[in-house]
Parts: C-alpha cells; structure tokens; sequence
C-alpha cells in the first residue's frame, strides 16, 4: 500500500521535490521514558505499559552474553515495529501534518513505513526549511537525520524537462521498499513513475540462493527445484510489478545459471548440457508474470471504503 501511495501521490500532486529521509540507527536509539509516554496517551492499564518497560529491559543474547541497553527497541523482535510506529506517530506524522497546513506554501505528500520515509514538495523551499525544521525536531527526541543517506532530489512530472532546460541530465533516482523509483514515461507519452527492482537486493538474493543452491546440489533435483520455486515464486510476489517485467527476467536468467553451476559442480566427471537442464528447470523455475495491476487502480480500491472484488 505505501508503494502504491508514493506513486500515486507524486503522479497525481504537484510533486516537484522529493525528501528521502533515512534516520540514523532508529530502532537503537528510542528513547524508553518517551515511548511510555506516548504509549500512556493509548493505554489505560498501567500493567500493560509495566510489561512493555520489563520487555524494552530484558536486553539481548549476544555472543552468549546479556545485553542491557537503556535505550532501543531489539530488530527482529515481534512488538519493535508496532512500538516503532507509535514513537514515530507522535514524533513525526503529528508533527508533519501540523507543518503542512500551518508552513508549506504548495503540496507537500508524506509516505512512511516504520523508518522508511519519502516527502514529496511542491516547492523547492518548502522542502529545505522542511529538512532543516525535521533535523530540529527528531533531535527533541534523540533521533537523528543520516547526514549521508538523507538527500533531496528533484523528482517529478516536471523533473525531467526543468533539469534537460537547465542542461542536466535526467532526474536522479531514489530507493524505497526495495524499488528504485524513476522517472518514466508510459508509451502514450504521459509521466508515471517507474519502479524497478533495487540492484543492490536483487544482487543479495542472487547470492543467497547461490549459496542455497551449493549447499544442496547433492540433494535430489525435484529436491532442489521445490526449494528454488518456493524462493523465486515468493520474489515474484512482491517485486512483480508492472514496467519491471526486464530485470525480472534478468534474475531469472541468473537463478538458471546459478542453478546449472551447481549441478555441474556436483563431481569432476558431471555433465550436464543446457538442452537437458532446459528440460529440468522449466517445469520448476516459475515463468516472468505481473500480477498486481496499476498503482492507480489497486490505490483507488483500497480508499474508496470498500474492498477489492475477488
């Protein structure tokens, strides 16, 4: 739903400016005594909010030693992304809304998920005394704008022809979920943003299933191809979305490979022809296809109060 909410927001708004905000080390710099107060705000019943207090102290394994740290919320824990989301609500989404009615000269959109953030303005203004405002704000709370990851951009339906007029190249590109998010054009001529899977996790999936794959090539083929089907079908489920049906067929090209590679690492005398793994690996490497519809459409479902058609 937020990659939806970004595309739409930015091809429907006058979106000219886009704020990618990273905040440095969130989920280990939370303060305690804040989040049980904005938790007080929600819960009534003191014996909840002394459970999450004995949980936010109970620390971390590391190297078979106890870890105690007085501020944080634990990564990979199951209530960090919820206690996350209700520190960055009153940090935050709060605070942001009240500066866009109360300071923004245009339209100004915010997509957040947890620590992910994106802004998009209007106007190039509002977006830098809104970064200068964000640093003061997030440092009330002791969180942190990263100086290197945080950056603004020109990014929008007139991005491409303000920068070719100004004798610029193309608009720059900006990471969020896992996509690469870009300025495109449909074959029509009309902006629309594009998204592409991110290089850098696609590479870290190519070489975790590398790694998978060696791991296994002794095991039987449909062994094997269970588990490599398994793995490419769930990546096909999220970043199959449409205009990015190239770099899905690149990385199925690269699991084929990889897969071939194995099996013929298998011992010194294994020999196996691409026409025979051709035969071996269609009926388990699922084919390219892109299911989830437009931005567009599934975002209008989704809001209008009623729920997609099954």
């Amino acid at each position: 739903m937020a990659l939806d909410a970004l595309a739409v927001g930015i091809e429907r708004k006058r979106v000219n400016w886009v704020l990618d905000a990273d905040i440095r080390g969130f989920f280990d710099t939370i303060n305690h005594e804040w989040l049980l107060r904005f938790l007080g705000h929600r819960i009534a019943d003191r014996r909840i909010l002394r459970l999450i207090q004995k949980w936010l102290r109970a620390g971390v394994i590391e190297d078979g030693k106890r870890m105690v740290q007085g501020t944080g919320s634990p990564q990979g824990a199951s209530i960090s992304p919820l206690l996350a989301n209700v520190y960055l609500h009153y940090v935050l989404d709060l605070w942001t809304n009240h500066w866009r009615r109360r300071r923004a000269r245009g339209e100004v959109i915010v997509v957040r998920l947890a620590d992910d953030i994106v802004f998009g303005f209007q106007y190039q203004s509002d977006a830098q005394r809104f970064w200068t405002d964000l640093a003061a704000r997030l440092g009330e709370f002791d969180l942190e704008l990263h100086p290197a990851k945080t950056r603004l951009l020109q990014f929008g339906t007139f991005a491409e022809k303000q920068r070719a007029e100004r004798g610029l190249g193309k608009p720059e590109t900006f990471d969020f979920l896992g996509f690469t998010h870009v300025c495109g054009r449909t074959r029509r001529g009309r902006y629309h943003v594009l998204r592409l899977t991110a290089k850098p996790r696609m590479r870290a999936m190519l070489q975790s299933i590398r790694v998978g794959l060696m791991r296994r090539r002794h095991l039987p083929l449909p062994e094997q191809g269970r588990w490599l089907r398994s793995i490419v079908r769930g990546y096909f489920a999220y970043h199959a979305v449409p205009k990015n049906g190239t770099r899905h067929c690149g990385f199925r090209v690269e699991v084929r490979r990889a897969w071939i590679r194995a099996l013929r690492r298998r011992s010194q005398r294994s020999r196996m022809p691409w026409i025979r793994f051709q035969r071996i690996a269609d009926p388990w490497i699922p084919t390219v296809r892109i299911l989830p519809p437009w931005p567009t459409q599934r975002f209008d479902v989704r809001t209008q109060g009623r729920s997609p058609v099954r």
